[in-house]
């Protein structure tokens, strides 16, 4: 444990007017905390890892997010311009530096910044580090090569899946993340655009973020 968080817990502890935890205890918590157990799952994951990519996006559909399929990543430009061009919106976008390596030039009508988004951007286009078939969810981690505004800013965001990181459940996600080393500064769940209804109960979107939610999955390993 970092100082930094021992620091702080042991002040929440002394406000509640604990003493320090025993080694027993700690040696515990460790244990517990480590372990990463998995929870109890829903019967409709228990699939082949073919329906579960159909699952992902009939629960992504219900969200209010689109669905395309390409065969991989040399189809993302054309893919982007033909829906860009479907939502009427400018051939422009700002995309995360880890798809730097797509073939854009493809598509020289594509106006593309790479790095972070500004309030001026109205397209985002990212990579994703997971995506959950339970519930439709895209994980996404921070990082230079992916920034957390892309995520939020744009009014539209385009997220490139590849086949292979649809899973079941949450923690098949949880343990890539890990694999990867050390965690993250951020990262962020996004079940479908977003969205309130705090007015009146009716559903509007883009409230805190994209109103726009569009997945491409790449079909090939």
């Amino acid at each position: 444990m970092s100082t930094a968080r021992a620091d702080i817990l042991d002040s929440i502890r002394r406000s509640l007017g604990r003493g320090g935890l025993d080694p027993a205890t700690e040696a515990g918590l460790r244990q517990r905390l480590s372990a990463h157990r998995r929870q109890i799952g829903l019967a409709r994951t228990d699939k082949d890892h073919a329906e579960l990519v159909d699952l992902f996006e009939e629960m992504a559909k219900a969200l209010s997010a689109t669905v395309s399929h390409i065969p991989n990543s040399a189809g993302v430009p054309e893919a982007v311009a033909t829906y860009l061009a479907e939502q009427n919106l400018p051939a422009q976008a700002v995309v995360a530096p880890a798809l730097q390596s797509v073939p854009w030039a493809d598509r020289p009508t594509l106006e593309l910044r790479f790095g972070k988004a500004v309030n001026e951007d109205l397209v985002s286009i990212t990579p994703v580090i997971g995506a959950v078939a339970e519930t439709g969810t895209l994980v996404l981690t921070s990082g230079p090569e992916s920034p957390t505004t892309l995520n939020f800013l744009p009014d539209t965001h385009i997220a490139v899946v590849n086949r292979s990181q649809i899973t079941g459940r949450y923690e098949d996600v949880w343990d890539k993340i890990r694999d990867n080393g050390a965690l993250p500064r951020t990262v962020n769940m996004i079940s479908g655009p977003s969205r309130t209804g705090d007015i009146e109960q009716t559903i509007q979107l883009g409230a805190h973020g994209p109103r726009r939610l569009h997945i491409l999955i790449l079909d090939e390993a």
